[in-house]
């Protein structure tokens, strides 16, 4: 005996519950799994080779022929044919000097773009994470909807019980049962209803996060990061949003095109040396091999190109201007977000407030109903409308809820705060730097580097 009880010990020790997902589990394992993300992450690291393809203007370019000919000649003066063969190989060297200062300022813009690319990245992420949140907070709420209204369906099929009770000892009428199976079947609809609601909610979380649900249990309104006034909110994403920076740095990239644009005006310097080596028979090159090799310097000034450099600078000019205007549309776009997210989530709250107090009440007059049913004062159909109001009061309460919880997060995002280090989420922080380090200066190589 002593045994057995030991062992059913040690096995209730072992078993665990089932473990469960919080909201930031989820945006956890999005920031992880979320394909849309990696994606992107890819795209990121293609736009960093464009920094190593920009400075291959700094470099030389290397290129080696070789060529060899065998020549048959036959004659009828002659009694055999005689061959002859004749080769030759070279190597040339170029290496540009000065090229108006376009090289230098195609790397900055380069250098730019990747920094843009980052920030939109980084918005991408807090898309992605806020929209982990919102399908979390999408199950707790269905989950809830659904409970309310199991409850509210063996609520109903109590009252469809006792209609029928009093209708046999003669003090209900059939009316109060048809009324009671009216509610029943209407129920019935509200129930599978918001079961397949759920169901839509799991099936966007799986997309979103990777994985499925387990344990989903009710969640709270974020507190890291939040702001005090909306005065804060607003200046935090003027400073921290993603998509300000990124095209701030989108101007600094045009900019930089446009000075490109410019050195197409500018003289070019390029030195090319070259060396060959030629052999073959007596007969075709005289018997001597010989080797050869040659150091050019060339000045190009380019005078009149038809009229394209002047254009391309215009636009490179206009394109700049654009990207100015941008910006502003993005911080008025960003305040307006802040600025609704805010006011969506003081809402929420007030809602959540007269919902309870709406709940209470409605509980209140559902009890004193019934009591007055008792003693004929109420009809069925009075009980019925006023379980009606407590299922409407329960709803509106987790679609409150719910709204608190995605109104926080979405203004979290909209400052810029949504992040795995402002959320202190348990994974690791991917770094777009580690590859572009890898990459920028690389001069041969065809793989991918493996620590990305």
């Amino acid at each position: 005996m002593k045994m057995l009880r030991t062992t059913v010990v040690l096995a209730l020790a072992l078993v665990s519950p089932a473990a469960a997902d919080t909201i930031t589990d989820a945006m956890a394992k999005a920031y992880v799994n979320n394909p849309d993300l990696n994606a992107a992450r890819a795209g990121l690291r293609a736009v960093d080779e464009s920094v190593t393809i920009a400075k291959s203007g700094y470099r030389p370019q290397v290129s080696a022929v070789a060529t060899a000919t065998q020549t048959r000649f036959d004659s009828e003066f002659q009694r055999r044919p005689q061959n002859f063969h004749q080769g030759s190989a070279g190597l040339t060297i170029t290496q540009q000097i000065f090229d108006g200062f376009q090289t230098l300022n195609d790397v900055r813009a380069s250098e730019s773009t990747v920094l843009s690319s980052r920030e939109n990245l980084k918005a991408n992420e807090i898309s992605i994470l806020l929209s982990a949140a919102e399908s979390y907070a999408n199950i707790v709420r269905d989950q809830e909807v659904v409970g309310i209204r199991r409850q509210n369906l063996a609520f109903l099929k109590q009252q469809l019980k006792a209609a029928n009770s009093r209708l046999t000892v003669g003090e209900g009428t059939r009316t109060d049962v048809s009324q009671a199976e009216a509610e029943l079947a209407n129920a019935k609809a509200l129930l599978a209803t918001a079961v397949s609601q759920l169901k839509q909610s799991e099936a966007v979380y799986v997309q979103v996060v990777g994985d499925a649900p387990r344990n989903i249990k009710a969640a709270s309104p974020a507190k890291n990061g939040m702001p005090r006034n909306m005065d804060q909110a607003v200046a935090a994403g003027f400073r921290d949003n993603p998509q300000i920076i990124a095209a701030e740095y989108a101007v600094d990239a045009a900019g930089y095109r446009v000075k490109q644009a410019e050195g197409t005006m500018l003289p070019g310097v390029t030195i090319q040396g070259s060396v060959s080596r030629n052999t073959g028979d007596a007969a075709s090159n005289g018997g001597i091999d010989n080797t050869s090799g040659s150091i050019v310097a060339r000045l190009q000034v380019p005078l009149y190109q038809g009229g394209a450099e002047y254009g391309q600078i215009r636009q490179a000019k206009e394109r700049a201007g654009q990207q100015r205007i941008v910006v502003d549309s993005v911080r008025l776009d960003v305040q307006k977000t802040v600025i609704s997210a805010y006011a969506q989530l003081d809402a929420a709250r007030a809602s959540i407030a007269a919902n309870k107090e709406q709940i209470r009440a409605a509980n209140q007059a559902l009890a004193g109903v019934i009591e007055e049913r008792k003693v004929g004062q109420r009809t069925t159909l009075d009980v019925l409308d006023a379980q009606q109001s407590v299922l409407i009061a329960r709803e509106s309460l987790a679609a409150s809820q719910r709204n608190a919880v995605v109104a926080s997060y979405s203004l979290l995002a909209s400052m810029g705060a949504l992040t795995v280090r402002g959320q202190n989420l348990k994974v690791a922080e991917y770094r777009p730097e580690a590859h572009y380090e890898a990459v920028k200066n690389k001069w041969f190589g065809v793989s991918p580097p493996q620590n990305r």
